[in-house]
């Protein structure tokens, strides 16, 4: 019987951490790229060739996107695509930090069907399939039921506090971060925090594994108008990312900007 997709992802993601782990963050060689998108260390291309060779070889009439590769409008030929992302919080990798993760996804038609988020300096896998629950190193997950704004612990950056984003007053969030946009929707699924939010445009691989553990979990995930994501795009990116316990979503999105 051949394998399912989630199984493969599981694979895969489990032999990135080991190639990434042959790597010393703060001494890998680092390039910047271009227009200010950020950093890349021989890591993430290492893992990215690694991920690339191993799944397409298991799925070869899939799709691929990925941060590390060029793009091609090729993929959105595919009924099916891999959305990775080698490393998701290079900066936290080069600082010698332990919250990154490898984000492998699987999109049919636009719709997340497969997901694994793995921390390997942590040793938590999460992973999901859709319809079919998420887990975390096999235990599953249950979502906030959080239903307070003002009591909710909250993932995002302070640029996401600056009044601009709000209807009214801002809440007086209890807020936190961590680098890494994927581990942050993880963290959600996982209950640890009642939401996350971006408004920036999200890329695909930075949030497509993520989307899918949420919403198995039992979380909202929208975009910051409140409208379901979309992947394998032209663009690869989405109008930034609020995702909560279901009860919190709507009192979130009413007090956006974008919103009103």
């Amino acid at each position: 019987m051949p394998e399912s997709d989630l199984l493969v992802l599981i694979k895969a993601a489990r032999a990135a951490g080991e190639v990434a782990s042959q790597f010393d963050g703060p001494s890998a060689k680092l390039w910047h790229k271009p227009d200010e998108a950020g950093p890349v260390t021989e890591a993430d291309l290492a893992v990215n060739d690694m991920l690339q060779e191993q799944l397409m070889q298991a799925r070869p009439q899939y799709g691929w996107l990925s941060e590390e590769t060029e793009d091609s409008s090729a993929r959105q030929q595919a009924s099916h695509v891999f959305i990775i992302d080698p490393i998701d919080g290079t900066r936290s990798f080069i600082n010698g930090d332990k919250t990154w993760a490898h984000s492998l996804a699987i999109a049919e038609h636009g719709q997340i069907t497969a997901a694994v988020v793995f921390l390997p300096m942590l040793n938590k896998l999460y992973a999901a399939a859709r319809g079919q629950g998420a887990s975390l190193n096999d235990a599953q997950l249950s979502a906030s039921d959080c239903e307070d704004i003002f009591t909710a612990k909250v993932l995002t950056t302070q640029a996401n506090i600056d009044p601009k984003h709000w209807n009214g007053p801002v809440p007086d969030l209890q807020r936190h971060h961590r680098p890494s946009l994927a581990y942050r929707l993880a963290l959600v699924a996982e209950g640890r925090f009642d939401a996350m939010l971006t408004f920036r445009d999200s890329w695909e691989w930075d949030i497509a594994a993520g989307a899918l553990i949420a919403t198995e979990a039992g979380a909202a995930v929208t975009d910051k108008h409140g409208a379901a994501l979309r992947f394998n795009s032209h663009e690869a990116q989405t109008k930034g990312v609020v995702s909560s316990g279901c009860k919190l979503h709507p009192q979130i999105l009413s007090r956006l900007a974008y919103n009103s």
